[in-house]
C-alpha cells in the first residue's frame, strides 16, 4: 500500500513540476524517461545515472515477482486442470513449481526472439516494449475487472460466508475497482498501439477458452478453495429446500 501511495505522489509531482523545467512540457510529453531528464536539466546528468541505478533496482525486483507470480500461477492452473497437469510438477528436494518457472520463462524467451528478428531486430525494441507491455497491462485490467465482480457476486450472495480476511472497502472499493479498470480500458482502446496488445490477449483467451472447452473441463481437479465454495453452496441450497414448520 505504501508503495502504490509513493507511485502516485511521484506520478503527480512528475506531471505537475516537470513542466516547468527548461526542456519544456513538448519534450517531456514525448519522452520515455520524464523523471530522469528533469533530474538532468536540473542536476546534471551524474546525478541522473545515479537515479536510473535505483530505477534498475526497482526493475529487477518487479522481474523477480513476475517470474515468482508466473510460476505460481501456471502451477495452480495446472494442478486444476485448466493447464495440462505436467506442468504442476515440483521440484524433488525443494518442492517448487520447477517445470511452471522453466516452461513460462521458455515459452516468454521463445516469443522475444521470434519477434526480434521477424521484426528486424532494433525495430523490435518498440514492439516489445509498447505491445507486449500493454498485453500485460490489459490483462493485469481485465484481471482486476472480473475480480471486483466476483467480489460483488459473492458478498450478495454469500454475505455470511466464513474468510479468512475482510476487505476494509467493501462494495464500494470493489465498486471503485470496476470504474477504474472500465476508464483503463477506455483508454487504452483509444490507443493504436494499445489495441495491438488487446488483440493478441484476445487470440490468447480465445486459444485457452478452446482447450478448457476441448480437453480441461473434462480434468479439472478442486482446489481447497473451491470445494469449500462448492459445499457452501451445496448447503444453501439444501436449507432452502427443506419445508420450514
Amino acid at each position: 500500500m505504501l508503495g502504490m501511495f509513493t507511485l502516485i505522489a511521484t506520478a503527480f509531482l512528475i506531471l505537475f513540476i516537470n513542466p516547468s523545467i527548461p526542456v519544456g512540457s513538448y519534450a517531456l510529453g514525448t519522452s520515455g524517461e520524464p523523471i530522469l531528464d528533469g533530474f538532468r536539466a536540473i542536476y546534471g546528468s551524474g546525478w541522473a545515472k545515479i537515479l536510473s541505478l535505483f530505477a534498475v533496482a526497482g526493475l529487477v525486483a518487479s522481474f523477480h515477482a513476475i517470474i515468482f507470480a508466473f510460476g505460481r500461477q501456471i502451477y495452480s492452473l495446472s494442478r486444476a486442470g485448466y493447464f495440462p497437469h505436467f506442468l504442476s510438477v515440483t521440484h524433488g528436494t525443494h518442492k517448487t513449481p520447477n517445470v511452471a518457472l522453466i516452461t513460462g520463462a521458455t515459452v516468454g524467451f521463445v516469443v522475444m526472439l521470434v519477434i526480434w528478428f521477424t521484426e528486424g531486430g532494433e525495430d523490435a525494441g518498440a514492439f516489445i516494449g509498447g505491445v507486449l507491455l500493454n498485453m500485460a497491462v490489459f490483462g493485469a485490467m481485465f484481471s482486476y475487472l472480473l475480480q471486483a465482480l466476483t467480489f460483488i457476486k459473492l458478498r450478495r450472495d454469500f454475505p455470511n460466508i466464513e474468510r479468512p480476511y475482510r476487505s476494509p472497502f467493501g462494495l464500494v472499493g470493489a465498486g471503485l475497482t470496476v470504474i477504474i479498470a472500465l476508464v483503463t480500458i477506455g483508454f487504452q482502446l483509444s490507443d493504436p498501439l494499445y489495441r495491438a496488445g488487446i488483440i493478441g490477449v484476445a487470440i490468447w483467451y480465445a486459444l485457452t477458452i478452446i482447450y478448457f472447452a476441448a480437453y480441461g473441463r473434462n480434468t479439472l481437479v478442486y482446489s481447497p478453495e473451491e470445494e469449500f465454495a462448492v459445499k457452501n453452496r451445496e448447503g444453501a441450497a439444501s436449507m432452502k429446500a427443506q419445508p420450514r414448520g
